[in-house]
C-alpha cells in the first residue's frame, strides 16, 4: 500500500477509482465523418485506461451544439455504436470514462451549423477569432439569441444525450459548463444581455445550468453525473462583473444534489490563457462541499502537495496525457516525460495521437 497521495482511492458517487488522476477532456478533431469515434479513438483511450478517471473528449448533444469541424457527437445511431466501442475497449482494459456533454453556443459558424444557419447564444454579441471550420479557420459571426421558447428544446438535448451516453455503456456523464460555450455564456453577464428568467440576477444566470444538471440526474442519477466549471477563466471575450458571488451560488446549488464531483479549471496557467477577477478556487469547493477535482496545469509534484493540503480531492492532467499513455506510471516512479507534438493536437490521424510511447518501449 503506497503512501502516494495521487494513488489513494477515491469514490466519485457511484464511480469508485483506484487513484486521484484524472484524464482531463481534451478536444482532438479526429471523429469520421458521421462524427462518430472510431477504431482510433479506442486504440487512444484503453491507452490511457490507468487514469483514475478518464473524462472524454467535450462531445456535441446536437447538430446545433457542433463547434469544431472533428469533433465527435452523441446524438445519432452512429454515434451511439462509435462510443459504446470505445467503452468497451476502455472498461475491458480496467477504466472507468465519463461522457462530456458539449454545446458550443456562439463559438461555432454557419458552416457547421444545420442549414447554414447562425449559431446560438444567450445574446447577440459577437467576438473576435476563428472557428475551426472544414475549409479551416473562418471569423466567428454575430450568434443569434435563443428565444425563450426554444430553450426547453436545449435541456431536452442534453437529456438525450445523457441517454444516448447510457446506451454508449459510459460509466456518467460531465456537464460541460465552463470555458467559454453556452452554458458559460449563460451564466456571465459580458455574453448573458437577456431581461427574461434565463439573465440578470445571478439566479437567473444560473438557471439554464441548473436545469441541464438536473435534466441529466433525472437519467443517471447525482452519483454519476460531474460538472466543470471556469469561473477565473476569460478566453474567448468571456467576462464577468462580479463572478466570485456567481460562482459561489451555483457551486452551492450543485453542491444540493448529490453529484459524483465538481471539476474546475483553476486559474494557473502557464500557457497565458487570461484570467481575470479571479474567484479563490476554495470559496467555489466550499460552497459545493462534494469531491473536487482541480485542473490547470498540475505537476505530479503539485498535485500531491495539494492534496496533502486538503485542497483538493484528484487532479486532472490535459497535455501530460496527451504526450504520456502510461502518465499514472511516470508520476508514481518520477519518470522522465515524453515531449508533446503540439502541431499534432487537432489534426493527424494516428500521428501525435496514439504513436505516443509508453516508458521503456
Amino acid at each position: 500500500m503506497t503512501n502516494d497521495p495521487l494513488f489513494q482511492p477515491i469514490r466519485y458517487g457511484a464511480i469508485k477509482a483506484p487513484n486521484r488522476i484524472v484524464m482531463a477532456p481534451l478536444t482532438r478533431t479526429r471523429a469520421n465523418a458521421e462524427d462518430a469515434p472510431h477504431e482510433l479513438q479506442q486504440t487512444y483511450y484503453v491507452q490511457r485506461a490507468t487514469a483514475g478517471l478518464i473524462i472524454s473528449e467535450a462531445t456535441h448533444i446536437s447538430p446545433q451544439g457542433k463547434g469544431y469541424a472533428g469533433a465527435p457527437g452523441i446524438y445519432s445511431q452512429a454515434q451511439v455504436d462509435g462510443w459504446r466501442g470505445v467503452t468497451n475497449a476502455v472498461h475491458a482494459a480496467g477504466g472507468r470514462m465519463m461522457l462530456q456533454l458539449w454545446h458550443v453556443g456562439r463559438l461555432s459558424h454557419p458552416s457547421l451549423q444545420p442549414n447554414g444557419q447562425l449559431p446560438v447564444a444567450p445574446s447577440a454579441v459577437g467576438l473576435e477569432g476563428h472557428a475551426f471550420t472544414y475549409d479551416g479557420p473562418q471569423d466567428f459571426v454575430v450568434p443569434r439569441a435563443l428565444a425563450l421558447s426554444e430553450i426547453p428544446g436545449i435541456v431536452e438535448d442534453y437529456r438525450r444525450a445523457a441517454i444516448n451516453a447510457k446506451a454508449a455503456g459510459f460509466d456518467g456523464v460531465e456537464v460541460h459548463s465552463a470555458n467559454a460555450y453556452l452554458l458559460d455564456q449563460f451564466l456571465r453577464d459580458g455574453t448573458n444581455h437577456r431581461t427574461d428568467a434565463y439573465g440578470g440576477n445571478v439566479e437567473n444566470r444560473a438557471r439554464l445550468t441548473l436545469e441541464v444538471t438536473d435534466a441529466v440526474i433525472g437519467v443517471w442519477g447525482g452519483d454519476r453525473v460531474g460538472i466543470r466549471l471556469s469561473p477565473s477563466l476569460t478566453i474567448q471575450g468571456m467576462s464577468d462583473s462580479n463572478p466570485a458571488p456567481l460562482f459561489g451560488y451555483l457551486a452551492e446549488q450543485l453542491g444540493k444534489r448529490g453529484m459524483a464531483y465538481l471539476h474546475c479549471v483553476e486559474p494557473s496557467n502557464p500557457r497565458g490563457d487570461p484570467f481575470d477577477r479571479i474567484v479563490d478556487p476554495q470559496i467555489v469547493r466550499k460552497a459545493f462541499g462534494g469531491n473536487y477535482i482541480a485542473n490547470g496545469s498540475y505537476t505530479g509534484d503539485r498535485a500531491r502537495a495539494a492534496l496533502t493540503a486538503g485542497d483538493i480531492d484528484a487532479a486532472s492532467f490535459g497535455r501530460l496525457f496527451i504526450a504520456n499513455p502510461d502518465l499514472p506510471r511516470r508520476l508514481a516512479e518520477n519518470l522522465p516525460m515524453n515531449p508533446l507534438n503540439a502541431e499534432r493536437i487537432y489534426s493527424g490521424g494516428g500521428d501525435g495521437y496514439t504513436d505516443y510511447p509508453f516508458f521503456g518501449r
